[in-house]
């Protein structure tokens, strides 16, 4: 091309630019309330069939350029208003006057069926929270206030590690339960489930928050099995300028575990900015940092390598005790078999059999302990052997052995350090998010979005993880329109130091004294007393209590104590070190990556709204063998999935039916098909009735497919077939945990056994299945009130659950039976495999709000859930309580004056929590949560003076989970409204 046509190409673009902006339309105007005039800021203000217009800013004036030709229509709406339109004929400034309405059901959702509708003509049950709901929340943040929404249930794992779950299967990592952050999945890639809120939205730039409850596979994919959470940002071209939030106050008031209450501190920074009607941006950072809830449960576990039942005693009056919150003391083994390993020695060593010979001898012939123990002592050809006494004299089968039970079946643990001691409750949380937004057209706009994070918490799963100094970082590209987006987003996990609070523990007492030497003194010494030949006691017979507390001084004797510098030795020694080279740190660099796209055909096919959309998603595990099996590089798991929905009103304003369809196929299992129907049925304006059948699934995990992860108890391995192989369970089988304990049980009654032990099943691993059907009523039965209510039945199958196996520690086979003898010389397993059970669940739930007069408004929510049909000895995981309630009573102006406030009370009752890391009863528990505050409007401002667990009672949410007290605090938001 010559210079020339160059430049009349270039003179031709810009003469078409000049055209096309001097055809557009600049519309304008302020938008007011019709009773009183005052401004409407943030109200929507948009051209009718498209995409296009703005936002009122605060002084309720709005200003948008169109290329859409005159006359049109606008459409404007505002919470709390009735949604008006306005025809506009020509170009310039225009007044509009909405009519007030009530904010009652006026919110439109998107997450129930991926397209926007009055969340009273959602086909399925969800809950939202608007801005005006989160700052008016008498929970300290948002998150939390989600928690007060109908049939929500609430972990706490530590301060900043909350976990949002509905319709049971609760835990403190939720894997049946999708959490989206502005349409990226929050989960720590490596766990596939979302770490509370360590990385997401601040405050100041939620926007609103939706709520699926129940199934949603079909729409959003493997996870959505009982609930779906979206948070969605607010938007740079409607929310802009300096934001700010200073949060201060304290915790730990008159807490047992605490001496003194400490400080808690959130502060929070927006800003947004519109640069021109193309381009806008947002950024926003919080800083959180307290002394974290602490774990002191001090009860008393009876442990069976994966799953685990309270029992009786303490440490002083049980041996074998296994504190719930007390690390360490997993370590554990029975006398009596140890004094058999013990016997088993000596007897292979060359020249001991005439001395076993000669006891035999002098037990039947009626000697005492201290009469053999002396004749030994003379002895210079038995000395060497006397100290093996407490050892021989009990395991000998000589006639009138009068002493052979004293060790009986008695299992003794080691002495464990108390969570305190172990794991960091220091918590911080620092998050920083930004977006870039550009309008391409005037209807298609691209988005560049980043959140990252980092902080230390304290997680529950199968240990108490001390996590510190995560670092999790989302990063999104999206192209979106009216009818269309596309969006790629990768999240990126660090694990920073983070470490197990049961390994730290074990390390440390092992950098001291062996297992088998600690054990071996305590046995020997018990023994002793046992017998009378205690050096020292002068030929005394302890009691069994005195007997064990001497054990348990011998054999702790040099134990490193917290606070020493042996034992911070110990312990840094044990935290620097992974798992696989024997320490507790794990190291996890997993990454996600995911490819989107959705079209809305509505437009294009008259007669139905048609809906399609496909994903990709690609796992990269990156555990360096800490965690996966992925000690020779990374683990790739690809999954690919696509969906189908048609709604159609089939009798106009009374009947919409519609109609899901989602597939999806991980590289690792078969495909699944996943549908869903729903009716919505109109049965007067603003009342309708609900109907659904939906179907859900979940893929097994990334470690339940991959995991390899050495514990002091057991080798959690995951359920690929490769593990089957590797391990060689084919030549050297695994028995399953309750038979070993069995044959144990044989060794120990002096009736060895082998037939009681059974060879474990692995079986095929396979995705798990829910079907779940549901009917709901949500209506406004007057302008003020409100009642919303829904009743499930569900049947899941397929359960994914945890096996314990065991095996002899070497791979002769001709050893195993006497090597799973000991626990010393048994090597333990946990895979994961499918229950053949179904079981059924029930639920309900009903909520009612109402706008009294002078603005004060009342709420009211109950719900319960319920499993049925449940087989005996299946563990469910279900940790749900059979009701919950709500109760919140506020006024945002009291009087139309600036001050406000809200109060809510919780209760929930009391339930059996089961969990790989222990089960038992959580108490049932209630809680007070206030909030009092004062408007600046001038400044747009705030300040709030709010407690939650008001009262102080310390309650816990679920089994081996910290106490959770009062937290108290005051803050000042600027420009929050």
């Amino acid at each position: 091309m010559s210079k020339y046509s160059r430049c009349l190409a270039a003179l031709s673009l810009l003469l078409m630019i000049t055209i096309a902006a001097s055809s557009q339309t600049t519309i304008s105007g302020t938008v007011r309330s019709s009773t009183n005039k005052e401004i409407i800021p943030f109200a929507t203000v948009s051209i009718k069939g498209s995409s296009s217009g703005t936002f009122t800013d605060e002084k309720g004036t709005f200003k948008f350029a169109s290329s859409h030709a005159l006359p049109l229509t606008l459409v404007v709406s505002s919470v709390g208003f009735t949604s008006k339109e306005v025809q506009v004929t020509s170009a310039g400034s225009i007044d509009i006057d909405l009519d007030p309405g009530s904010s009652l059901g006026a919110e439109v959702v998107v997450s129930a069926s991926r397209v926007p509708e009055r969340i009273l003509e959602s086909p399925v049950s969800i809950e939202r929270m608007n801005v005006g709901a989160i700052r008016a929340s008498a929970a300290p943040n948002y998150y939390d206030g989600v928690a007060n929404l109908k049939g929500v249930d609430l972990t706490t794992s530590s301060l900043t590690f909350r976990t949002i779950s509905t319709r049971g299967f609760n835990g403190s990592g939720n894997l049946r339960f999708n959490q989206l952050v502005d349409g990226m999945d929050n989960q720590a890639p490596g766990l596939n489930f979302s770490v509370g809120n360590i990385i997401g939205l601040t405050e100041l730039d939620v926007d609103n928050v939706e709520l699926l409850q129940g199934a949603s596979s079909a729409l959003y994919g493997s996870g959505g099995m009982n609930g779906t959470l979206l948070m969605n940002s607010k938007s740079p071209w409607k929310n802009q300028g300096l934001s700010f939030q200073v949060k201060q106050g304290f915790m730990h008031f008159n807490d047992p575990a605490k001496d003194n209450a400490t400080p808690y501190y959130d502060w929070s920074l927006r800003y947004a900015k519109k640069i021109s009607d193309k381009f806008a941006f947002r950024i926003s950072g919080q800083f959180v940092k307290a002394d974290d809830w602490q774990a002191t449960d001090y009860r008393n576990l009876n442990r069976n390598n994966v799953f685990s039942e309270l029992k009786p005693g303490d440490r002083t009056s049980d041996p074998n005790y296994d504190g719930v919150n007390v690390f360490g003391d997993e370590a554990s083994a029975s006398m009596q078999a140890f004094a058999q390993a013990v016997r088993a020695q000596v007897s292979a060593t060359p020249g001991t059999a005439p001395a076993l010979a000669g006891l035999d001898a002098q037990i039947a012939g009626g000697l005492t302990p201290q009469q053999i123990a002396a004749s030994w002592a003379a002895n210079p050809a038995l000395a060497p052997y006397a100290t093996y006494l407490p050892f021989l004299i009990p395991t000998s089968n000589a006639p009138n052995n009068n002493y052979k039970g004293i060790y009986g079946s008695q299992y003794v643990s080691r002495t464990g350090y108390n969570e305190k001691d172990l794991v960091d409750y220091n918590t911080y949380n620092v998050k920083l998010a930004g977006a870039l937004h550009y309008k391409i057209t005037e209807n298609t706009e691209a988005i560049l979005e980043g959140n990252w994070g980092t902080g230390t918490t304290v997680y529950t799963g199968a240990d108490r993880y001390s996590i510190k100094n995560l670092i999790m970082g989302q990063y999104k590209l999206e192209f979106k329109s009216k009818n269309w987006f596309l969006r790629g987003y990768t999240i990126q996990e660090n694990s920073g130091d983070a470490f197990t609070a049961t390994t730290s523990a074990v390390a440390i007492n092992r950098s001291w004294k062996a297992d088998q030497l600690w054990f071996q003194q305590y046995t020997g010494t018990y023994g002793a007393a046992r017998l009378g030949i205690l050096p020292g006691a002068g030929g005394a017979v302890l009691p069994d209590a005195t007997a064990h507390g001497t054990a348990r001084g011998v054999a702790d004797g040099g134990r490193y104590l917290p606070g020493t510098p042996e034992y911070q030795a110990a312990f840094d020694n044990a935290v620097s070190k992974s798992i696989k080279d024997g320490g507790s740190k794990f190291m996890d660099e997993t990454d996600m990556y995911h490819f989107e796209g959705q079209y809305n055909f509505t437009e294009k096919i008259k007669w139905a709204e048609v809906l399609v959309g496909a994903s990709y998603r690609l796992y990269s595990l990156n555990s360096h063998g800490t965690i996966f099996a992925d000690t020779t590089g990374r683990i790739g798991i690809g999954e690919v999935g696509g969906y189908a929905q048609v709604s159609k009103w089939v009798v106009e304003d009374l009947l919409k039916l519609t109609v899901s369809g989602r597939y999806d196929k991980n590289e690792n299992f078969k495909g699944r098909f996943t549908p869903r129907a729903t009716a919505l049925i109109k049965v007067a304006k603003d009342n309708s009735f609900r109907l659904s059948y939906q179907q859900a699934y979940r893929f097994p995990s990334t470690q339940d497919q991959w995991i390899n992860l050495r514990t002091p108890a057991s080798i959690l391995i995951g359920g690929m077939p490769d593990f089957y192989t590797f391990y060689h369970f084919d030549a050297s089988p695994a028995y399953t945990a309750e038979s070993i304990v069995d044959y144990r049980n044989s060794i120990n009654a002096g009736t060895p056994n082998p037939t009681l032990l059974k060879v474990a099943d692995f079986g095929t691993l396979k995705p798990e299945i829910a079907n779940s059907y549901e009917i709901g009523y949500r209506g406004l039965l007057t302008s003020n009130l409100l009642i919303d209510a829904y009743g499930y039945y569900s049947q899941y199958k397929d359960f994914l659950g945890r096996k314990a196996v065991g095996r002899g520690a070497s791979a002769d086979q001709s050893k195993a039976f006497a090597e799973l003898a000991s626990p010393f010389t048994t090597t333990n397993y946990s895979f994961i495999y499918n229950s053949s059970s179904t079981v059924k669940a029930l639920g309900w739930g009903v909520s009612v709000n109402y706008n009294l007069k002078k603005g004060y408004q009342v709420g009211v929510n109950v719900s319960g859930d319920k499993l049925n049909d449940v087989e005996p000895g299946l563990v469910t995981f279900f940790n749900t309580p059979k009701v919950r309630f709500n109760a919140t009573f506020g006024n945002e102006k009291i009087n139309n004056s600036n001050w406000g406030f809200n109060i809510l009370y919780r209760w929930q009752d009391k339930m059996l929590w089961e969990g790989t890391f222990g089960s038992g009863e959580v108490a049932s528990f209630g809680s007070l949560d206030g909030q009092v505050n004062y408007r600046l409007p001038k400044i747009k401002s705030m300040i709030k003076l709010g407690a939650t667990n008001l009262l102080n009672k310390y309650y816990t949410t679920a089994f081996g989970n910290p106490s959770v007290g009062g937290l108290y605090y005051v803050s000042f938001g600027y420009n929050v409204f």
